[in-house]
């Protein structure tokens, strides 16, 4: 049977199902040949989408733009000053004025529930870009990624993810790997793990999937066999120093280095990062690190991330592949 996610809404993974979510990252890979090829189909000719970022962001901003353009819609950019969003009005009215221009609505910021609730009352399909619990379209994007650097079926598919992962790269990442069936541990002390609920909703579904899921502060046994390892930011910006000081004092066990990358046991371990990575001198925020705790990286050496196991720039791209499938997807039900 054909899958149809015409008008669907993407906030968070559990709203496809395996089958519907391994339709986006197969139409994604076909999208991304026909790119490659100059044989691209526009599907989305005339369409408009607006594109709310109450944060900023680097990928998914592109990814957005550069996938609309590329199919034939337009986009309006409304940047975190752009749009009353939530101060002079409501998310709900917002949500129905942009629900009357615009053909689709993609939301990145904090609360998720913000981005639940433009979905909501928008009458037209939302995707979130990014929200405190969630990182779908992430998650499209790596699996792609995995998928493309793997011979293996993604049942089969190992993977670890070290760092703080109470928020949406490690919720999504747990979740994604229990709907999909794959091998997930979550490497970090017990004190950063997952919330219990999301540990329950990813054994739900691991259930159903036959997934193998795994949380551990060991870092030996979590790296373990795994195909890839990822990683994410330790802090973010605005966080007081102190919360800084307290992080990295935690982590710094769980930096991925060349020798966690060893302790895989697998020679074509490959290293993922969804970026921005603090892994060298190159930004203002790790001199600032590195003058108060004299690291020169966070949580991945540079090492690492030049290494040819780091298929980070790959993972980068995808993003734009695998949003253009979503967005072709719940607009032209390809």
């Amino acid at each position: 049977m054909a899958t149809d996610l015409t008008g669907r809404h993407f906030l968070k993974e559990e709203d496809f199902t395996a089958e519907e979510f391994h339709h986006l990252v197969d139409l994604a890979a076909r999208l991304k040949a026909a790119k490659r090829d100059r044989a691209e189909e526009r599907m989305l000719t005339g369409r408009n989408l607006a594109l709310v970022f109450e944060k900023t962001s680097t990928r998914t901003r592109c990814a957005f733009e550069v996938a609309a353009a590329d199919q034939g819609a337009s986009t309006t950019y409304l940047d975190p000053a752009g749009s009353q969003i939530g101060h002079k009005e409501s998310v709900r009215d917002t949500a129905r004025v942009l629900g009357r221009m615009f053909d689709g609505i993609e939301y990145r910021g904090n609360g998720h529930e913000v981005v639940e609730e433009l979905a909501a009352h928008a009458g037209v399909p939302v995707w979130n870009g990014l929200s405190d619990l969630w990182h779908p379209t992430q998650m499209l994007a790596d699996v792609l990624t995995m998928s493309e650097y793997s011979a293996k079926p993604l049942t089969d598919i190992s993977y670890a993810y070290l760092g703080d992962a109470r928020y949406n790269t490690g919720n999504s990442l747990l979740v994604t790997g229990a709907l999909l069936g794959m091998d997930v541990s979550i490497v970090a002390p017990e004190a950063l793990w997952p919330q219990a609920w999301v540990v329950a909703l990813a054994h739900r579904f691991a259930a159903a999937s036959g997934a193998r899921i795994n949380l551990t502060e060991d870092v030996a046994v979590g790296v373990r066999g795994a195909d890839f390892v990822h990683t994410d930011v330790w802090v973010s910006m605005g966080e007081p120093q102190e919360i800084w000081d307290e992080r990295i004092a935690l982590l710094a066990p769980y930096a991925v280095t060349m020798d966690v990358m060893r302790a895989t046991g697998n020679p074509d371990a490959r290293f993922m990062h969804c970026l921005p990575a603090f892994h060298d001198l190159g930004t203002a925020v790790a001199r600032e690190v590195h003058a108060r705790h004299g690291l020169t990286s966070l949580e991945v050496t540079d090492e690492v991330f030049e290494s040819p196991r780091s298929v980070v720039f790959d993972q980068a791209e995808n993003r734009m592949h695998t949003i253009k499938a979503l967005l072709v997807a719940t607009l032209a039900g390809a």
